[in-house]
């Protein structure tokens, strides 16, 4: 969706014109991947044998097997979008949090012959399992945590709540990600565009088909810390989205924070994004 491109568009301007860089990358030649005192940057690595099976990586400085690792999911309904997009909030990270790693990952995407469940899910455990085996020469540890937008908050949710077998994600981000397509407000919307996406899940999907593919559905006691940002005049993500798995969240007393910004659509400019990068880089810090 443009929107979120837009949103983490005006996140990096806004770091831009604060000031707050001093990143370097320039020595991120080959042998750094060894050299843990440096700062290594490898793009598009394969994790499968299709084009979009890619992801970038880099690597802080002074990185040890204590080295914890961000995985960024792009939005896009599913159906398009690029790790491109998430550039921007790699550079706060790298920037502001200049302990972690961050890989920022391309999945295949959906289309009339291609459903997003489960083949967007198995990319994530792909890339997961890729780190996993590779962890001793990138000197990082087997911790992750997850920041997607809309439908890529979706699928880190939704992978964070159903599918960490081992239990190595630390927290997870959704920004304006769905979370329950059993919602009334999904089921019974009048919305074509909205439509048009739920409807990559199956024309007449099953309840139980729906609550498989539902962090709201899917979420236990055992999830790791949570934080959600939405929107109150989102025309895709309608609030409940936000609420309801606050709430279960609450009920289930996994770490959480939420925060609504009342006025703010499918993406926020000026003040509201300070906040929201404000307090996601706190929990990352704390939690990560």
């Amino acid at each position: 969706m443009k929107l979120e491109k837009l949103f983490f568009t005006v996140i990096l301007f806004t770091v831009l014109l604060l000031g707050c860089s001093d990143e370097t990358t320039d020595d991120s030649d080959i042998s750094n991947a060894f050299d843990t005192s440096k700062i290594y940057e490898e793009l598009n690595i394969p994790y499968g044998t299709e084009e979009r099976q890619r992801f970038d990586l880099y690597l802080p400085a002074n990185r040890t097997s204590a080295t914890k690792t961000v995985i960024l999911i792009h939005g896009g309904g599913w159906t398009s979008g690029s790790k491109e997009d998430m550039n921007p909030i790699k550079v706060l990270i790298n920037q502001e949090l200049k302990d972690i790693a961050v890989v920022n990952m391309n999945y295949r995407l959906a289309d009339a012959n291609n459903k997003p469940y489960p083949m967007q899910i198995e990319d994530i455990t792909s890339v997961v399992n890729f780190l996993k085996d590779n962890k001793t020469k990138y000197s990082i540890s087997e911790d992750i945590g997850f920041i997607g937008t809309s439908a890529g908050a979706h699928l880190s949710l939704l992978w964070s709540y159903a599918f960490d077998n081992d239990k190595n994600v630390d927290m997870v981000c959704s920004i304006v990600g769905p979370t329950n397509l059993t919602d009334p407000a999904y089921l019974n919307n009048t919305n074509p565009i909205l439509q048009n996406l739920l409807d990559l899940f199956g024309i007449e999907p099953t309840t139980e088909f729906l609550e498989e593919v539902s962090p709201f559905h899917q979420v236990t006691s055992t999830a790791p810390p949570t934080i959600l940002f939405y929107g109150g005049q989102d025309p895709l993500i309608p609030t409940t989205q936000g609420t309801d798995l606050r709430d279960k969240l609450q009920s289930l007393n996994v770490t959480h924070e939420f925060t609504l910004y009342e006025n703010a659509g499918h993406g926020w400019v000026g003040l509201e994004l300070l906040d929201t990068w404000s307090k996601l880089k706190a929990y990352i810090e704390i939690h990560l």
